[in-house]
């Protein structure tokens, strides 16, 4: 349907490098969708994972797993590194966790719901419905849709829940920090769900770009990129935190196609105004095309939620059918090169 490309990520042979973990009931049903950061100093890797419970409310949880490599990883306890709360925003559900470290903590963006949403990959008859709201309920809560939440931690034992990152009204997710401030402000990318038509100038939900003077100070926004090629048919999100080069910030985006699959482009922004696109990747980079990818409880989706470099080799963690985690890799400076020839 679209093109061959000539660079793409490629897969590691050992995939999925994690897998559900029958034994711990959090993590029964699916790992996925990895933040990932290394740190150098101690040549360790840490992946901040997405876990799912087999129960019909579908709960999801944050694990935590370590590598001295960057291929093979090691869960560190058979309890979640983040739970859900009991009684606030995230109360049902945390999810797609994007991870930079600034200073000496960690900033953690999460999506969230109010309520548990089920699995929506079964029949609908038997799926987990959530209560329903009075009509005089506020609309965000009726729809329980989904908001982004902002952790803070030392140590990925113990985190602040600073509050939502994002506008309370809207239904907003692939928010992505960076991962230090640019011309004295935060920066972050989003995806909000509703922000589409002629006011927007996009047809589908697309991603934004916001500064900011604090963290949970975003409140204007600039569109950054929408669909532009035919691998782009329907909504699209950043996926992964930035990576600073000589030639710019280094991202990879998402986009869902006219056949529901999810591909990987790449950009890179300007280093001074990264709401500026430099270059795009005319095609995509990665496409679901093994078993691990495709039979899942999403069909068809790869999803990156981290990325780093070791050496001159660029790691892209990611959720696999929602239902594993699994790594593909290329050499930097080849991708560099690549959107280097591409155009904005």
């Amino acid at each position: 349907m679209y093109r061959e490309v000539l660079v793409k990520l490629q897969r590691y042979k050992g995939n999925p490098i994690l897998s559900p973990n029958p034994v711990n009931e959090w993590e029964n049903l699916a790992v996925f969708n990895p933040a990932a950061w290394y740190e150098k100093e101690k040549g360790l890797v840490l992946l901040l994972y997405r876990a799912a419970e087999a129960n019909p409310e579908y709960k999801c949880y944050f694990g935590l797993a370590v590598s001295n490599d960057g291929y093979h990883f090691e869960r560190v306890s058979d309890e979640p590194a983040l739970s859900p709360s009991k009684d606030a925003f995230d109360g049902s559900t945390i999810q797609d966790p994007r991870m930079v470290k600034m200073g000496e903590y960690y900033y953690i963006t999460y999506a969230c719901r109010h309520y548990p949403f089920g699995q929506f990959w079964t029949p609908p008859e038997t799926q987990y419905k959530p209560p329903k709201c009075p009509p005089e309920f506020p609309r965000f809560l009726r729809k329980n849709a989904t908001t982004t939440g902002l952790l803070l931690t030392k140590d990925l034992k113990t985190f602040i829940r600073a509050g939502r990152i994002t506008d309370a009204l809207l239904d907003d997710r692939d928010v992505v920090l960076f991962p230090e401030k640019i011309g004295g402000k935060y920066v972050m990318m989003h995806r909000p769900l509703e922000w589409v038509g002629k006011k927007y100038r996009t047809k589908h939900a697309c991603a934004w770009i916001s500064t900011a003077d604090d963290l949970l100070g975003f409140r204007k926004s600039k569109l950054l990129i929408k669909a532009k090629y035919d691998w782009e048919g329907g909504k699209l999100g950043i996926n992964t935190p930035p990576i600073k080069t000589k030639h710019g910030w280094l991202t990879i985006y998402h986009a869902v196609g006219a056949d529901k699959y999810y591909r990987l482009g790449a950009l890179l922004l300007d280093l001074e105004d990264p709401s500026k696109v430099l270059h795009r990747t005319k095609d995509w980079i990665m496409q679901p095309e093994t078993d691990y990818e495709i039979d899942g409880y999403y069909r068809g989706c790869v999803f990156p939620c981290g990325k780093i470099v070791i050496g001159d080799t660029l790691f892209v963690y990611y959720g696999a059918a929602d239902k594993h985690v699994a790594l593909a890799t290329c050499k930097l400076e080849e991708l560099l090169d690549h959107l280097l020839s591409c155009p904005a």
